[in-house]
């Protein structure tokens, strides 16, 4: 059986990486803020350098260039201040509002694509991102009520992530996955280091613990994510990532008391129903692709 064609397994591990993914929001919204954003991030990072040492001999053999050194750096510093304001805005909304904001970082991918790598763009997948970015509007109601701080420092976070994934994109083609991973994590680590120096506060032992398990999950969570994409195509395994939503909502519910906003449910539905489509489309294309490679070689 072929890897991408495993659409059960696909699910599986989707499904198993949301559960992680959602770990993390709850732990971090449990901390809360007693440890400022820009600390509890780097304390994240730091604590989960020890995942990096299987990583450690394939990014000594890749020997970068100061090309691949530039665009790694570049990708570090965008994620940093992602990642600062995505603790921020954990401190500042609901966990079901970070959830849903969270999916618009694929819409931009698809815009960033377009306008810096010069991928194609057709008219149904234009029709995609404006309606993602309906759904952003109908989650943040400008207008109808407050637009806080978190609300705009998710929005920022999205673009930041997109941006980063952009040029792991082209850093993929060069160097091996784990170089790509390790490199991240390396360059966050270091760039969130000042951030953290200027606010620091003495962390208990009890918040390192509770960092090491977000460093854990978070880990576990993108491992399950590619294992999902192996699996099966991301049309498949991207509808399961609704899940999260539900969950987040749940657990905001339940367990920190938070209002569950139906605004914010159809927004989010709205964002992943587009970025589903997209993968979608993503995926019809690539297989066109593959046809009409495979029939042109047969000529």
């Amino acid at each position: 059986m072929s890897i991408a064609n495993r659409p059960v397994a696909g699910i599986f591990w989707m499904f198993l990486a949301g559960l992680n993914f959602v770990a993390v929001t709850a732990i971090v919204k449990f901390v809360g803020d007693a440890v400022p954003p820009a600390e509890a991030a780097f304390l994240r990072y730091v604590l989960g350098l020890v995942f990096l040492i299987p990583m450690i001999r394939p990014m000594l053999a890749a020997r970068l260039t100061r090309r691949q050194l530039a665009f790694f750096s570049l990708r570090g510093a965008v994620h940093t201040i992602g990642v600062v304001l995505w603790f921020y805005a954990m401190t500042q909304i609901s966990i079901a509002e970070v959830t849903a904001m969270n999916y618009l970082s694929p819409v931009y991918i698809t815009l960033g694509a377009a306008i810096f790598l010069g991928e194609p763009v057709a008219l149904r997948r234009i029709m995609a991102v404006l309606a993602a970015l309906l759904g952003a509007l109908i989650i943040l109601r400008p207008g109808f009520r407050e637009v806080s701080p978190g609300h705009l420092a998710m929005l920022a976070t999205a673009i930041l992530f997109a941006v980063g994934y952009l040029v792991a994109k082209q850093m993929a083609d060069e160097v091996r996955p784990l170089v790509v991973v390790g490199m991240l994590s390396i360059t966050v680590t270091l760039g969130l280091a000042p951030f953290a120096w200027a606010v620091w506060v003495t962390p208990t032992l009890d918040q390192l613990f509770w960092y090491f398990l977000v460093a854990v999950f978070a880990t576990a969570g993108h491992y399950a994510m590619t294992l999902a994409f192996q699996a099966a195509p991301v049309n498949v395994t991207q509808p399961v990532t609704f899940l999260q939503l539900v969950w987040a909502t749940l657990l905001g519910w339940i367990v920190f008391a938070e209002a569950i906003d139906p605004w914010v449910v159809l927004g989010g539905g709205i964002i992943l129903s587009a970025v589903s489509f997209i993968a979608w489309r993503e995926a019809v294309l690539k297989r066109q692709s593959l046809t009409l490679k495979d029939a042109t070689s047969k000529i």
